[in-house]
Parts: structure tokens; sequence; C-alpha cells
């Protein structure tokens, strides 16, 4: 394949719900451009994408595939990305790389809740985006049913460039209202231009009319010829339709059979034709905000939008270049290691496939191997320019995992860290709180795939268990006690004895000089304090009211280590604690047998005791959950968030759904992907964020509180 200039490229990412035929039109797009001479096909799973073992096992995408080819003097990158939800991540890090969107639609289904999801996400990124209604000879297909739909979720920018004459096993022939042609299956299997049959000629008029109409509105120039002439030649629908594109005032729609490679070929010569090139699009910016222009003549740039690790290669860098032009052989610098990157080789991705080329202009898409460090999200340049991250989606889905062979946790270690860098949206965290691996992604599916990559690839046996909460333990009112810590056995003995009071923390407020202990007011003098900010979020004052040299100055640390300890492994159910004041006032020590043992025990069982009399409560986690329902399950959705003890903060209408939006404990989140899809059919969504800590009822408080008694009467 030869290098191409950046006017010459389309970026090009699939996007649609699962079953919609992305890889098999991915499939007849490289047959059209001639990059292979025989379409795979998925049920032969022998496809150029979804080439992997567990994507046969499964029959769908699972991971995003980067496919190049030729066609009309141009060059189309096309991403093919898994339509599934639990695989979203895909899409995210795609369109960092792709420029317009194409939109699959099943024409048996409509708008399904994979292109649903997978809009919102181009939506918010600005994307251009065609539509194009897919499996048209289907007996079951209604192309004027998927119009409605797409009409109701995507809005009145859906505007028809192609209609079939027929759908279903008749579908042989479109109407093209740009060209003003109909395309029709010949014999030799080819779609051939015609004239438009005089029973459609009123039909295409009209339809062309409102085309024309959308096409002049996103142009003043365009609009003036408009009146000017009565209309506007193909030429000028053209530059008018890429300008609808750029701003999404227009969603042209095709029509195509992608297994019988019906409409293919026309489909690619509008994206060649129409579809903005990269330089055409907003430019990006560094993350210091500078524009960083799409020019092949710039200092060079490029940004990491995937990694993948492939047996027989290691690790497979997928790039585009920002600008500038890189070639074989070129030293760029990693933004985020600062290493200098040397790129030994360069190719031209064809899914499973490859092909090498000496260099790639700005705007284009490859990929490069034996990086030495080089990761998703980085940046490499000759000026050291850092582009800004990819927005991925937050996780919705936790679990924790173990090994079941001892000895196999640092090889599961660095198995979670590859598998993160192939699929960001996969998160690890190795709690030392909870003593448990905690991983994080999409939903129940997601997770499956990566144990089933750990069983087959890396071969290390492992299994789920339910991830434990992250609670907190905090109080609510004053409390006092103290503590002798007295031991003697043979040799130096131990003694150390300290009174404290404790209190809430609040942010802002001034130590006390005055408390009430056993009815009597008791003045106390600040002569010292030590602010934590505690690294599990919240705060410990630490006053030091110690007068009169009831304890040496020397053992204060020491029994602020042994409140420390106290508040790691909280009293009540060994949670972290957080959120207190704490004031030491008095104590005693002995000539001898005093030593920093002795008060960092004595200072850690008077906190507890204090704790115990504070008025203790047990925090939760709470997330901020956002839910996208279809109206006719809204009833069984809210249902089901009371059961989770969910407070609803509001309700409202967007894209053709319902919004509700909540609060939920994490406690009450697990495998709510799984019901919420059982609950809707898969056709609601949702997203969650973490919000704050807040104290649980007093039953859940009971029950965590049996609960920790029972584990330590057990271990």
């Amino acid at each position: 394949m030869k290098a191409y200039t950046t006017d010459q490229i389309k970026n090009i990412v699939l996007a649609g719900n699962a079953g919609s035929g992305k890889t098999t039109l991915a499939e007849a797009m490289l047959f059209e451009g001639k990059t292979i001479d025989r379409r795979g096909d998925i049920d032969s799973k022998n496809t150029s994408s979804d080439y992997r073992d567990i994507e046969h096992e499964n029959g769908n995408s699972l991971f995003s595939s980067l496919l190049s080819t030729e066609f009309n003097g141009k060059k189309l990158n096309i991403l093919d990305v898994p339509g599934l939800d639990d695989f979203v991540g895909g899409l995210a890090t795609s369109m960092a790389a792709a420029d317009t969107a194409v939109m699959l639609l099943n024409a048996q289904n409509g708008v399904e809740v994979g292109a649903e999801i997978h809009n919102r996400y181009l939506s918010m990124a600005r994307k251009p985006m065609v539509i194009v209604v897919n499996h048209l000879d289907n007996e079951k297909a209604n192309f004027e049913k998927t119009i409605e739909s797409a009409r109701e979720r995507f809005g009145n920018s859906v505007t028809i460039v192609q209609y079939p004459i027929d759908t279903g096993l008749h579908f042989n022939a479109v109407i093209d209202v740009l060209t003003m042609k109909m395309y029709k299956l010949g014999e030799n299997g080819q779609m051939e231009a015609a004239d438009i049959p005089e029973s459609e000629a009123d039909r295409a008029a009209e339809l062309q009319n409102e085309l024309v109409e959308k096409a002049a509105e996103n142009d003043e120039k365009l609009m003036e010829l408009f009146f000017e002439n009565d209309g506007l030649t193909e030429d000028e629908m053209r530059s008018g339709i890429t300008a609808g594109l750029l701003t999404r005032g227009i969603f042209p729609v095709f029509c195509v059979s992608a297994k019988k490679d019906m409409g293919v070929a026309r489909l690619m010569q509008f994206l060649t034709n129409v579809a903005p090139s990269p330089n055409m699009i907003e430019a990006p910016k560094d993350n210091k905000g500078n524009v960083i222009a799409c020019d092949s003549s710039a200092p060079t740039s490029a940004f990491v939008f995937k990694t993948s690790v492939e047996q027989h290669i290691g690790e497979v860098v997928f790039f585009k270049v920002m600008s500038g032009t890189i070639k074989e052989g070129m030293d760029l610098i990693n933004s985020t290691t600062q290493n200098k990157e040397r790129i030994s080789q360069i190719m031209v991705s064809h899914g499973k496939n490859r092909s090498k080329i000496a260099a790639l202009e700005a705007g284009d898409l490859g990929i490069t191997v034996k990086l030495k460090g080089t990761r998703f999200g980085h940046s490499l340049s000759e000026k050291g320019i850092a582009f800004e991250k990819i927005n991925l989606p937050e996780p919705k889905f936790r679990t924790a995992i173990r090994t079941l062979t001892e000895g196999d946790e640092e090889k599961l270690g660095e198995a979670l860290n590859r598998m993160h860098q192939e699929d960001p949206t996969i998160m690890i965290e190795y709690s030392k709180e909870l003593k448990q691996i905690i991983l994080s992604g999409q939903g129940e599916y997601h997770l499956n795939i990566l144990k089933w990559h750990l069983d087959n690839q890396y071969k290390i046996e492992t299994e789920f268990i339910t991830p434990k909460i992250p609670y907190r333990e905090t109080i609510t009112k004053f409390a006092q006690a103290d503590y002798r810590h007295k031991k003697q056995s043979g040799g130096a003995g131990q003694f150390g004895e300290v009174h404290m009071v404790i209190e809430p923390y609040t942010e802002g407020a001034k130590p006390k000089d005055m408390f009430k202990i056993d009815g009597k007011d008791m003045k106390v003098s600040v002569r010292g304090e030590d602010e934590h900010k505690l690294s599990w979020g919240g705060k410990l004052m630490y006053y030091n009211c110690i007068v009169g040299g009831s304890i040496d100055a020397r053992f204060l640390p020491a029994i602020l280590k042994g409140i420390m300890e106290k508040i790691e492994t909280g009293p009540l159910t060994g949670s972290y604690a957080r959120d207190i004041s704490v004031y030491v006032y008095d104590g005693k020590m002995h000539p001898v047998d005093s030593n920093e043992i002795s008060f960092k025990l004595a200072g850690r069982n008077a906190f507890a005791q204090a704790f115990k009399k504070a008025g203790p409560k047990i925090l939760e986690p709470v997330y901020d959950v956002e839910v996208l329902v279809p109206s006719d399950r809204m009833g069984d959705v809210m249902s089901d968030l009371q059961g989770r003890r969910a407070i609803v903060q509001g309700m409202s209408s967007e894209g053709g759904f319902e919004k509700i939006s909540a609060k939920v404990p994490l406690a009450e989140m697990n495998k709510y992907s799984t019901s919420l899809s059982s609950l809707t059919g898969g056709r609601a969504m949702y997203s969650m964020k973490f919000a704050e800590y807040a104290a649980v009822p007093g039953d859940v408080q009971e029950e965590l509180l049996k609960a920790y008694e029972a584990e330590q009467d057990d271990e």
C-alpha cells in the first residue's frame, strides 16, 4: 500500500448493536478495495477482524480491529468495534482515532440498545455520523420502521440518501437521491446504475428536495445558491453534506446487504467523496491547551489509541499520526516516560494481516512493534507534545479475584496488568484495606471474558468471589476514655497510662479548650497539634494537651502511632476510620518501665474504648447512578432500585429514554448490570460514579457488626 496525503485519508469507525453486521460490512469493504480476494464470514470464522479464538467461540466482536483498504484513489481506515455494552471501551478508544462514524442498523429490529449507547458516546464526542441500514434482504426487514425509530432516537438530522425499492428476499435495488440513479443488482453480481423507474420518480424527487434543503442549511453560500438556482448541483450537495456531517446537522442514510455485498461499493464511494478528512475536523489540543493542526509539514507527533499483545509478536502499538510524518527509523520522545523510542518498522493493519510501509502522513493510522515502554494513552513526538487523555466510561461491575494455586499471585498480577493495557476499561485495584484484588469493568460478561483469557491464554486458575465493601467508621459525639497498660513478667516491665477525649472532626473548626468529663468542666490547653490527611479520605486531628510533664514529650509520637494503628483497623468492623479529633490531656508514666511500646498500646486501647462510646457509625460508599430506560420498563426498574435502598434524585426524558438519577449504596449494586439487562431485555443502560460516604441505616449497621464479630470468632 502506498502512502497517502492527509486529504486522501478517511478514518471510519463502524458502530452499532451486536448483530447489525459491522464485521461483515468491514469484510465487504476490504473485498471492494481489493485488499482481500475472497470475503470471509463469521460462521466460517475466517473474517479479517474477529480473528481471535475467544471471538470465534462467542460469535461476537470483543475487541476493536483496525483495517485499511484503498478505494476511489483514497485510503479508508476502518475501525470495527464491538456492539455489546460490556465492550463499549472499544468504541471509546476508537473514537480518538476515527473522524466519522458509520452507524449500522439492522432493518429487522430498527435502533437497538447497542446503537443507542454508541450514539450517546458519538454525540458527546461530536462525531459525524452516516447511517447504514443493513439486512434489507431479510424477510422481516422493515425500512420505514427503521427510519422511524432512527428519527425517534437520533433526531431530525436523519436524512434519506438511499431507500430500497423492495425489502426482504426480493431486495435487489435502491434509489439514490444524491445521484438520482437506481442501483440494481446485475446478472454479474454487481450493482449497476440505471434510470429511476417512473413509479419511483415522485418519491425520489421529494426525498431529493429534503436532502438539498438539509445540505443547504449547513452553509450560507449554498443556501444563497439554493434560492438563486432553485436547487443545488450534485457537487454542491456533497459540499453541503460534508458541512452538515461536521456539525452533526445531517445523518445521511444508505442501504446495503453487507452479507451479499450489495450497495457496499456505493457507500464507499460516498465515504471517500464526502466524509471529512482528518484535517477537516476540529483540531485536537495537547495537555497544555495548544491546538495541534493536522498538518504533514508540522513537527511529528502521534497518539497511541490502542495496544494489544499478540502471540509470536509481543506488544503491538496502534497509533494515529496527529501531525507531521512518521517514517521508519525515526526517533520520537514518549512524553509520559520521557524515553526515546525508535520506530523500527511501520505497518498498515488489515485486521489479522499487516503490510509494511515506509511512512505515514498526518491523520493516518498505523501500527508498530518493539517499543520499550509506550502504552495506551501515551504520546510520541519530536517536541515533547502530550495529548489529552481519552475519557473512558466509568466501571459498572466489580468483583474480587483470587488464584486457586498458591504461588500464582505474581503471575496473576502480571497478566492482569497486561490485560489492562489491552483493555483500559478493565480496572485493577490491589486493596490493602479489603485484602482482595478488586476487578472492575463494564459488566459481568466483560469480566468473564477476562477470566477466559486467564484460564486459556495465561493458564492461571482463578475464581471470582464477592468483593468486600470499603466501609468507613466515624463517630457522632464526644467521648472520654483512659487506659493503663501494665505488664510485669521478669526483667524490664511495661507501663503507660493515657487519658484522652475524642469528638467528630469538622472542617475549619477551632480546637476546644473546655470539656465536660464525668459531669465536671475541665479546661485544657492545646500545646501542639498534628493534622493528618488520611489516604482513604477524611482527617485525624491530634492535639497535645499534656501539662506538668505527666507524660514525657518523647512518648507522644508513640501514642499517635497507636491511634493511627487503630484508625487503620477501625474498632467496629476493621474498616478505616476517619474525621476524628483526639485530645490527649493526661496520663502517667513510670521512671523505669515506661517506653514507646507501652504508650503505643495505651494510646491504641484508650482510643478504641473512647470510639465505642462516641456514637460510632459505619459509613458506606454511595454512588451517583444514572439509568436510561425505555418508558414501558420504568416501573420495573424503579421498583428494583427502591429494593436497593436507592434515593431517587430526579427523573427526566432524554433521547427517547426515561432517565432516572439516584444515589445508591455500592453494597446494593452487586451484579446490577445483569439484573438491569434481565429486567429490560437488554434495552436499558446505566452509569455510576462515586459520590460520597454516608451513614448506613441502623439495621444494616447491626448486621455488619454481627458479621464482623462472627468473622473474628472464626479466625
